[in-house]
């Protein structure tokens, strides 16, 4: 797993920024320059990291993955692609072996349904890859 400090190198992907989002939620205040994370005045004083532990990040990973399995779902594309940019993420963040994976088929599906498999999250898609074409229709 990526240290806290190797994290901070990490520059957002997504569209909408929802990775950095994510990523916010794990750097303490004074760190969060290193991400060019300015708080708003009353925020300031106000921001607690969750500790930077395998389990936490898991604990999140997972909360990502059903969010993407929901979007990409419902055909959702812009919301799709950017939780597959999150899972993308996590998954780069705990050095597995989905680090760098990068099938996007049907809104996603592939890696939420790979990552799901690899750390036992509920998987709704069953025996299905994500790439089946029914997934496009």
């Amino acid at each position: 797993m990526k240290t806290l400090e190797q994290a901070l190198e990490y520059k957002t992907k997504a569209v909408d920024g929802r990775d950095m989002n994510r990523l916010i939620n794990f750097v303490p205040e004074p760190l969060l320059p290193t991400l060019d994370v300015t708080l708003k005045p009353e925020f300031v004083g106000k921001h607690e990291a969750i500790s930077w532990t395998r389990e936490n990040i898991l604990t999140q990973l997972a909360k990502d993955v059903a969010f993407g399995f929901e979007k990409a779902l419902d055909q959702r594309g812009i919301s799709s692609d950017c939780m597959y940019t999150v899972v993308q993420m996590w998954n780069g963040m705990l050095e597995n072996e989905l680090a760098g994976f990068d099938d996007y088929a049907y809104y996603g599906l592939p890696l939420f349904k790979a990552t799901a498999v690899l750390y036992g999250f509920p998987n709704p898609i069953g025996d299905d890859t994500g790439s089946e074409e029914k997934y496009g229709e």
